[in-house]
């Protein structure tokens, strides 16, 4: 039997809901911060190596990736500090075994939520933030009023630099050289003083990499990770949500559940009407 509930959510989705990728595709090549192993894809079997009686065949293929490549979610095992995870939780006995016990992958939330999205670089009145520039708390309180939202708690917001539009130039969208903008500690302090569950950025280490710095020091996974257990997600592909015009949106993802793992690959969209 169809409830109320239910019924209202078909009917909504009935009446003409679309959705907008917030992610990158996978491939092998694609950047990958050079702390991580990157991804790579190949055919393991291909049509014609194996032909059923019936004429049928199949192809398959075989995956290496590590958890935070691509547009991935950062679980609150990803980062401690002094021997802490998030609640004080001990990292070395937490990871003892090779997986970990405490705040794996698999306990991330599935996120069906409201999202907001932050659009800096618009607020700036430029495509592209320069490399290296510090996205403050003011920045982010203004793209909130150009949005005309302001995330809240158990919210996600999506913070816009415009940086993905290096994606296909792996060299100068990580960074290594010049930097990469990103949300600073005052704006980290922001985005948890609202009390979101999770904070994205269309860059590959959500934060601002200053220039020849490369992920020597990240403070701002710090101060989200391990001290508000705020999930972060990186590499979001956010110029199609800019173009439409998004401020506040459903946001829908769900991470894979990986045991004792600190990262999961995940498929981002907005659903807007």
């Amino acid at each position: 039997m169809t409830t109320p509930g239910t019924r209202a959510l078909l009917d909504a989705v009935a009446g003409g809901l679309r959705t907008i990728e917030l992610g990158q595709p996978l491939f092998t090549g694609m950047p990958c911060s050079p702390n991580h192993p990157g991804f790579r894809m190949t055919l393991i079997r291909r049509h014609g190596d194996m032909t059923r009686p019936d004429g049928g065949s199949a192809s398959n293929e075989i995956l290496v990736t590590g958890g935070h490549v691509g547009t991935h979610v950062d679980a609150l095992a990803h980062v401690s500090h002094e021997g802490c995870l998030h609640g004080g939780i001990d990292a070395f006995e937490a990871q003892a075994g090779g997986v970990h016990s405490e705040h794996g992958a698999e306990k991330i939330p599935p996120m069906i939520t409201r999202g907001v999205l932050l659009d800096v670089a618009a607020a700036h009145g430029v495509d592209v933030l320069e490399p290296g520039t510090a996205v403050t708390a003011a920045d982010l309180a203004e793209a909130a009023k150009r949005a005309g939202a302001e995330p809240g708690p158990g919210d996600v917001a999506l913070v816009r630099t415009g940086w993905a539009r290096h994606f296909d130039d792996a060299a100068r969208y990580l960074g290594q050289a010049d930097g990469v903008p990103g949300v600073d500690e005052d704006g980290a302090r922001w985005l948890a003083e609202r009390g979101v569950v999770a904070a994205g950025s269309d860059t590959t280490a959500f934060e601002r990499i200053p220039p020849g710095a490369g992920h020597r020091v990240l403070p701002v996974h710090r101060i989200l990770l391990v001290e508000h257990g705020i999930h972060i997600v990186e590499h979001l592909a956010l110029e199609d949500a800019s173009a439409a015009g998004l401020g506040e949106f459903l946001f829908v993802m769900a991470p894979l559940r990986i045991v004792g793992g600190t990262g999961s690959p995940v498929r981002p969209v907005a659903v807007v009407a």
